[in-house]
């Protein structure tokens, strides 16, 4: 055997300028959560391939309008020159394909199916956006009060998610959507339309979050910088917005992405049944619920909007898969 190698204090120190070169050239660099996250995320390729899907989505919804323009195509314009008379269908083959209608015209009126797609995309991601903020919003007040304060507080707002979680929301909407048609709060048309839909959808599903955020808030409350706040004096609406709720971000984005395929999809399916966006403005839903007569001899008029929202709530489904991985790798 060899004798060890032995080595003086002076020679197993590191030398200072090592220490410098190695700082010069970023060998030693510390990361943050978010950094550790978005490496994470970035390896999972399904999740980023939704990403982009999600931000191409968006970007297609904001400038669907300056697209209509551009193409020099209006959504509602009746092209009754390319229907045929005896058949209301339209002329050609594959739901009158062409290169002004590359999605082809919708049977009996004529209208461009692209342009109402893309019209349709920003009434569906308004609606569910907005009903996500909104019920993210008291979700997570109402969950993060209960959670941190407890006892009788905590009693009543869990026995009030209990209560909102009883209601058979589909009927509920349904019948709010309805009444209001005409006109309510001084609105009227699509601004009334948009408007109920994201309360009724927002109001009714926050106590899903808030269940969330309660959970988390009983876990978070115990930990040590919440009781060095309260030891430095921190009062309870301080430690409530400064400590416990920027610790509740990551499960805060995660469901917030899984919530909106599911607004999407609650949109679509009242505009479906007629209680939702009215014609003749574009939606989704609209557009499957006015396909449903013709499905049979123009199957196209079904697959395009169809294929919309399935694309549009398949791409959120992976992006909140990913993030939710990215930011609780011990979920997998």
């Amino acid at each position: 055997m060899t004798a060890p190698i032995e080595t003086t204090g002076a020679a197993a120190e590191a030398q200072p300028e090592a220490v410098l070169v190695g700082a010069e050239k970023g060998q030693i660099e510390g990361r943050s959560l978010g950094q550790i996250a978005w490496s994470r995320f970035k390896r999972d390729k399904v999740a980023v391939v939704g990403g982009v899907i999600v931000i191409l989505l968006i970007l297609v919804a904001v400038l669907s309008r300056p697209i209509q323009a551009l193409l020099g195509l209006d959504p509602n314009a009746f092209n009754q020159d390319l229907i045929d008379p005896n058949t209301s269908l339209p002329k050609g083959s594959f739901g009158g394909m062409s290169g002004d209608h590359p999605l082809g015209v919708e049977p009996k009126f004529g209208r461009d199916i692209a342009t109402r797609v893309l019209e349709g995309s920003w009434v569906s991601l308004v609606v569910a956006f907005g009903a996500t903020i909104l019920s993210n919003v008291i979700g997570a007040i109402l969950g993060v009060v209960a959670g941190y304060y407890g006892g009788r507080v905590d009693t009543i707002i869990s026995r009030l998610m209990d209560t909102f979680l009883a209601f058979p929301l589909l009927l509920f909407a349904i019948a709010i959507s309805a009444t209001l048609q005409g006109g309510a709060f001084g609105m009227e048309g699509l601004p009334l339309h948009l408007s109920v839909l994201i309360f009724v959808i927002g109001f009714f599903n926050w106590p899903y979050l808030g269940r969330i955020v309660r959970g988390q808030t009983l876990a978070l409350r115990e930990r040590e910088f919440v009781d060095a706040s309260r030891g430095m004096g921190a009062k309870g609406p301080y430690i409530l917005f400064r400590e416990l709720l920027p610790n509740l971000v990551g499960p805060i984005i995660v469901y917030s992405t899984l919530l909106i395929p599911t607004n999407i999809l609650f949109e679509a399916s009242l505009s479906f049944l007629g209680v939702g966006i009215q014609p003749p403005q574009a939606s989704w839903g609209g557009m499957l619920r006015e396909a449903v007569t013709y499905y049979q001899v123009d199957p196209q008029y079904m697959i395009v909007p169809g294929l919309a929202i399935f694309v549009t709530v398949l791409a959120f489904n992976l992006l909140g898969d990913g993030l939710r991985d990215a930011l609780d790798p011990r979920s997998r």
